[in-house]
């Protein structure tokens, strides 16, 4: 069995948690901050929302310059909607999605490098990457969004155990 076909099912039920919960993400409160240095709500939704296209660019280029004109498309654009949001998200799905079926061992196993400018930010195996810099962060910067959601009343969804809001009780 190939290394990606280990990692297809994890990427799979990861992206779709992260749908259940930006599908929650009310524009009315996009500038809702928990804290004067944290991210509005919008903004950290668009983030979440952006990582899965770096898994694409982490196997398809072989680093990437954050700070050159060609790592546009994988900066983070304004939050304009949950429409928007989620099709933005769909867009980095499936484009990542593509790229990691056809990965090779050799491929997954191959050295990557993340810049911005003459600073290198992190160089290791791009699966190293897909877990940690990709999959890892988008927990994370999950589990931060449910936060800013339970502040501002929206009910969560169940996500790897019970959601008092879809249970009716304390979990």
């Amino acid at each position: 069995m190939r290394i990606s076909e280990t990692l297809a099912p994890q990427f799979d039920h990861e992206m779709g948690l992260t749908r259940r919960l930006l599908e929650r993400v009310p524009a009315a409160h996009a500038t809702f901050r928990p804290h004067p240095k944290s991210s509005a709500l919008g903004d950290l939704a668009m983030h979440i929302a952006t990582i899965p296209h770096w898994a694409a660019a982490t196997l398809t280029l072989p680093d990437l310059d954050f700070a050159a004109a060609s790592a546009a498309p994988f900066h983070v654009p304004a939050f304009t909607g949950t429409p928007a949001l989620l099709a933005h998200l769909a867009a980095g799905v499936a484009g990542s999605r593509a790229a990691l079926v056809v990965a090779s061992d050799a491929d997954l196993l191959t050295p990557w490098t993340l810049h911005v400018g003459a600073r290198t930010v992190l160089a290791m195996p791009r699966i190293a990457v897909l877990r940690g810099f990709i999959l890892s962060h988008m927990i994370h910067h999950r589990g931060q969004l449910d936060v800013y959601l339970r502040m501002v009343g929206v009910p969560l969804p169940a996500l790897y155990g019970p959601s008092a809001d879809e249970t009716g009780a304390p979990v």
